[in-house]
This record gives structure tokens, C-alpha cells and sequence, in this order.
């Protein structure tokens, strides 16, 4: 394999806390029935401006549900520093592949300049060749707009290439974009829903990732 396009959230980095906290906060200061903590898990790995309609109890105003994605961005701004960080080991094995001249990329529900703040932050920016947020496609996920953009732009071959993540959202991108899928337990979605997708690959340890390049 030389080409790894990796998910963000429950992939790379532990956002969890950062999203509950976020989501539940915006959602109960304009007086909607609050998401639980499994409820937001589940739909951490698509766009807020999808997800949110999909657990907002009524129907809000495109001027109200603008001001409450706001909210969201704003608070999730505010306590990332303390609640995000890069799942153990995920740096040394992002830096072995780097080393190891992977091609690596990033996919995410995130808009780019949020997911560039947060890998920064991380301090694992400098591996990727390039990131896909949000707002450079037109279809989100399980849409494969962003791994054809990715193929697209760098004449990456569909049989070298993995699309790894934590979600089914992933790996149904992955299969509609006819590259090889790689499904991690780490993440929101466990291991029964994982397998229901059939992955290529199904991992439960971040340094398994490095037996992919020897596929």
C-alpha cells in the first residue's frame, strides 16, 4: 500500500468530549431537546450541517440553524486545547510511514481550516501531502467526492490506496470510490458495525497500521 487517506475524528485524534460537550451546549442554548453522548458518538464521522438536522427534534430556520452550527464551532473552538488529543501511538506510526515514503492524506467531516488548527495542534500536520475538508467537495461522506478528489489530483492507483476510519461512513466511502478500506476500533463505532460494512482491513491497534504498507 502507498497511499493512506485517513479520517480525522475517532481515527487520528480523540474528539469525543470536545464534540459532547459542543453539540449538547449549542443544542440546549436555543432550547432543543439535547443529543445524548451515544447519539452525537454515532454521527461524529459526517458534517455538522448534516448531523445536526438529523438530531435536531423541530425544524429550525436555515438563519436559526446557521446560528446554532456558529455556536457549535465556537465552543468547540473554545474547549479543544483541553479535550482533543492524538489517539497513543499516532504520531510515531504517522512519522514510520512518512519516513517509509507513504503517500498520506487526510479526508474529514471537518472544514479545512478547523481540521488544519487541529493537526497542527497535534503537531502531526507536516506527514500529510494534503487534507480534505468539508468545504472543498460538494458531497459529504459516504459521498467518495473527497477520495476521488485525492485521486484526482495526485494520479494516486485505486489498488495502492486505503481509506481508513473509525465510522461505516468510511468504509461506504471507501468501497464507492473502489479503493481498499481499513475500519479502526478505536473510534465511535465498534466492531459488529465495522464488520457489518465487510472491510478490506479491520484493526484494533494504531501499529497495525504499519503492516498495511507491506500489503
Amino acid at each position: 500500500m502507498k497511499n493512506y487517506i485517513f479520517d480525522f475524528d475517532g481515527t487520528l485524534a480523540d474528539s469525543k468530549q470536545c464534540g459532547v460537550i459542543a453539540t449538547q451546549e449549542a443544542f440546549r442554548s436555543f432550547g432543543l431537546e439535547v443529543p445524548s453522548e451515544q447519539q452525537i458518538e454515532h454521527y461524529m464521522g459526517i458534517p455538522i450541517e448534516v448531523s445536526f438536522k438529523e438530531m435536531a427534534n423541530e425544524e429550525l430556520t436555515d438563519s436559526s440553524f446557521e446560528d446554532l452550527l456558529q455556536v457549535f464551532r465556537k465552543r468547540y473552538k473554545a474547549v479543544e486545547n483541553d479535550t482533543l488529543v492524538a489517539f497513543p501511538h499516532i504520531r510515531e506510526v504517522l512519522q514510520q510511514l512518512f519516513q517509509e515514503d507513504k503517500q498520506l492524506f487526510v479526508v474529514s467531516s471537518k472544514k479545512s481550516d478547523v481540521l488544519l488548527r487541529n493537526l497542527q495542534a497535534l503537531e502531526i500536520d507536516a506527514f500529510f501531502k494534503d487534507i480534505i475538508g468539508s468545504d472543498k467537495v460538494t458531497h459529504y461522506k459516504p459521498h467518495p467526492a473527497g477520495i476521488l478528489k485525492l485521486i484526482e489530483l495526485y494520479q494516486l492507483t485505486k489498488t495502492e490506496t486505503v481509506m481508513i476510519g473509525d465510522a461505516t461512513f468510511d468504509l461506504q466511502m471507501a468501497k464507492a470510490a473502489h479503493v481498499f478500506s481499513c475500519g479502526v476500533t478505536w473510534g465511535s463505532h465498534g466492531k459488529e458495525k465495522l464488520l457489518s460494512e465487510q472491510p478490506t482491513f479491520l484493526i484494533d491497534e494504531v501499529e497495525q497500521l504499519l503492516e498495511l504498507g507491506k500489503k
